[in-house]
């Protein structure tokens, strides 16, 4: 019999469960939701392994800050006081809600039509010209720290996403206000050591990707370069703690997947969250290191083939793929911690490079 995860169960499936009577569909509803990742899970990683380090990694010295556009208007002493044109509203986002129980936070401008088209120009300004020496620091740093290997090929990237940047309190830290927002906003990049804790949430309107593809694209100059098809599977190597491979696959003619490339986290060297408090969606650009295996040893390789050729794909759950019972681990040091399945259409000239990505996610 097949292995279902939660999010594949049923309401009929647990009606033969040994309980006196049926769960109500609210309940239901929230069990079939569960995260991978609960505790008492049965086979698989859930209680045999640790649990990976979904820790994003941050190279020495790196810089991660946020600023708003247009900036924060001064407040009577300086900052103290209400904000009149900005409010924090919960805004929904499954992945972070599975995992904290709450919703996170979005700066949204209460009042769009108070826009100053002078102010925000001299915040864009400012931005640029605070980004441009940091990046240029960063690309030697991280060139001085990429000690060959030859077991890795090494990538310098610069990329700019749009999606929301969404704001938590750390774990025992204030809660989240307008105040700690504009605090974040002057530290700069001291804003690092911050016990605000941002995220920022890539999904965006089917509409957005579409005025993307037939404007931006032209006003770019870019043309058409390839679309694509991919399972991502995510492996956690518990020798390997502080990391995650992910098996980047594509289907064959049979149906079953192949390993088309295998990489480690990526490493992020600078990091700027841009809020655009009137417009639909936010910025983030971000200097990082993509980090490729070009040789596995033989446990490694035998290991990662061994669960991508046991997955099933099956378009009925999230991330697209499931595994037979049983077949989601190896032994004490490999498991499966999550699965994509992604679709794009990638556009270029000669500097730039544009992907319009469609992912169905889903991260234990």
């Amino acid at each position: 019999m097949a292995y279902l995860p939660p999010h594949k169960r049923h309401p009929s499936s647990t009606a033969s469960a040994p309980t006196p009577n049926p769960p109500p569909p609210s309940l239901s509803s929230s069990l079939r939701n569960l995260s991978f990742s609960s505790r008492g899970r049965g086979r698989g990683s859930g209680g045999r392994h640790p649990r990976p380090s979904n820790k994003i990694i941050h190279a020495a010295g790196c810089i991660s800050r946020w600023s708003p556009i247009p900036p924060f208007s001064p407040g009577p002493e300086e900052g103290d006081g209400e904000e009149p044109t900005l409010r924090l509203e919960p805004f929904p986002c499954d992945p972070i809600e599975r995992k904290t129980g709450a919703k996170p936070l979005a700066l949204v401008a209460s009042s769009p039509e108070e826009s100053s088209s002078g102010s925000t120009a001299a915040a864009v300004t400012a931005i640029a010209e605070r980004f441009l020496p940091d990046l240029l620091a960063a690309t030697e740093r991280a060139m001085a720290s990429l000690a060959p290997k030859e077991e890795e090929l090494v990538k310098l990237s610069l990329v700019a996403r749009v999606g929301k940047v969404l704001f938590q309190a750390q774990p025992g830290g204030s809660p989240v206000s307008l105040d700690t927002l504009r605090q974040a906003a002057k530290a700069g990049e001291d804003g690092s050591k911050s016990q605000l804790h941002k995220s920022f949430y890539t999904n965006v309107p089917s509409e957005c990707l579409d005025d993307m593809e037939q404007s931006v694209v032209k006003r770019m100059g870019l043309e058409f370069d390839s679309s694509k098809e991919h399972y991502h599977v995510k492996v956690f190597d518990k020798q390997r703690s502080d990391s995650t491979m992910s098996c980047k696959c594509t289907v064959e003619e049979d149906g079953s997947l192949a390993i088309h490339k295998v990489e480690w986290n990526q490493v992020r060297h600078l990091v700027e969250y841009i809020s655009c408090l009137f417009k639909g969606l936010d910025l983030r650009l971000m200097l990082c290191t993509k980090r490729i295996l070009k040789t596995l040893d033989s446990e490694v390789e035998n290991a990662l083939k061994s669960l991508v050729s046991s997955a099933v794909i099956d378009p009925g759950v999230k991330g697209g793929l499931r595994w037979p019972l049983g077949k989601e681990s190896i032994g004490e040091r490999f498991s499966i911690v999550g699965v994509w399945h992604t679709n794009y259409k990638a556009f270029r000239n000669e500097t730039l490079r544009l992907k319009l990505r469609d992912a169905d996610r889903f991260d234990h």
